[in-house]
């Protein structure tokens, strides 16, 4: 089974090499984002443990958004693995994620991570401001402030899967597919 975690900051193409990965390889797409919707709107337990702590201002406690994550694993049957999206954010996060994955004889296969530059990055959400019609893609202290809060918080969960053997940088600058290339050449890898 290949667990991917993808990884890089807003405009490095995530989004898009992740539905080219899902689509090769038939894995589910696990967002954290699309968890919390599902047990908000359902009124699961874990959906309304984490609405008590967003009525109260506070962060949804790691072990809760675990708790969905593994909602979803074992809720889905017939599939290959899972593309992990948004998650884990933080050291903390990947070592729940492992513990969990562990419990359920499961491991992540690896971490990809799309390696580009800021400049770049900051054109790609401009350029996908102009039809996302999200305001943080036009603004430009709210882009930079995003890439500053990936580099200071979600990095250091690169540094956790390189200790375990797990990540590998690609070249998130030059066409879809030639990206996409390398990346499945790196998953490809995993499965052998």
């Amino acid at each position: 089974m290949l667990n991917i975690v993808l990884f890089g900051p807003p405009g490095a193409g995530k989004g898009t090499q992740s539905e080219k990965i899902i689509e090769k390889y038939h894995l589910t797409h696990l967002s954290t984002g699309d968890l919390f919707r599902k047990h908000l709107g359902e009124g699961t337990d874990l959906g309304k443990l984490a609405r008590k702590y967003m009525d109260e201002g506070r962060l949804v406690p790691d072990e809760v958004v675990i708790g969905m994550v593994e909602d979803k694993i074992n809720s889905t049957a017939d599939t290959n693995g899972f593309i992990f999206d948004g998650f884990p954010r933080t050291v903390a996060q990947a070592e729940a994620l492992d513990a969990m994955m562990t419990k359920n004889n499961l491991r992540i296969s690896g971490m990809i991570a799309l390696d580009v530059a800021e400049e770049i990055l900051k054109e790609r959400i401009r350029e996908r401001g102009k039809t996302s019609g999200r305001a943080d893609d036009q603004d430009e202290a709210k882009i930079a402030t995003r890439i500053k809060v990936y580099l200071d918080e979600t990095l250091p969960v690169a540094a956790y899967y390189e200790k375990q053997g797990k990540f590998t940088k690609i070249n998130g600058v030059g066409s879809i597919e030639g990206i996409f290339d390398n990346i499945s050449k790196v998953m490809d890898g995993y499965s052998s």
